[in-house]
């Protein structure tokens, strides 16, 4: 479908037919994939098609063998892109929950939405380092302070926050169901929920 019909057909399909990315950038621990499948929840009992590509089963599965340089990182987030703008090309609403540390490796998969007419938001689930380290869901600050790992976004490896996303989440203020109310009230007012 051209750009143009894709942006036609959006103003006359219904939100439960309208695809998109919803990209979740922030910290180790922040809460993005817990907010992810807390909205994915709301969003399919509403009869929305919805898909988490989760990180760390993309680094898995996808792209096994990458390492943490910004290069790898890069290559990581963009395959991610190119699988979610597929999916979100055809009716799925597919949330995100990536690190993607670097500005210009979201910047690339914004534009390989654009390209296609697909629609492409970027939500920063901005929880301060001092919270996600006493989170710490899966250890990795822990072993980053004992030396057993290097590289941990936000401590040692860079995380460039977004600085003007699309909308600005502060999961350590709110809870869960709080989050996904206020990320879905966005997507509604977007005309995607």
């Amino acid at each position: 479908m051209a750009v143009g019909g894709a942006a036609e057909a959006a103003r006359t399909a219904a939100p439960c037919e309208l695809g998109a990315t919803v990209w979740l950038t922030g910290l180790p621990s922040a809460g993005k994939t817990t907010l992810a499948f807390a909205l994915a929840e709301r969003l399919r009992a509403e009869g929305h098609k919805v898909e988490v590509l989760d990180g760390d089963e993309i680094r898995e599965f996808l792209s096994k063998g990458l390492g943490f340089s910004k290069e790898d990182r890069h290559t990581n987030v963009t395959r991610i892109g190119f699988v979610a703008q597929k999916l979100a090309s055809h009716g799925v609403k597919v949330l995100a929950p990536v690190i993607a540390p670097y500005a210009d490796s979201r910047a690339a998969v914004r534009a390989q939405h654009a390209v296609a007419g697909t629609e492409f938001l970027e939500v920063h689930v901005a929880t301060p380092v001092e919270v996600c380290s006493e989170r710490d869901v899966k250890g990795l600050y822990a072993k980053q302070a004992a030396g057993e790992i290097a590289h941990l976004t936000g401590v040692d490896d860079p995380y460039e926050a977004p600085v003007v996303p699309e909308l600005r989440i502060e999961t350590h203020n709110r809870s869960v169901a709080e989050s996904a109310a206020d990320l879905h009230a966005f997507l509604t007012t977007r005309g995607l929920a």
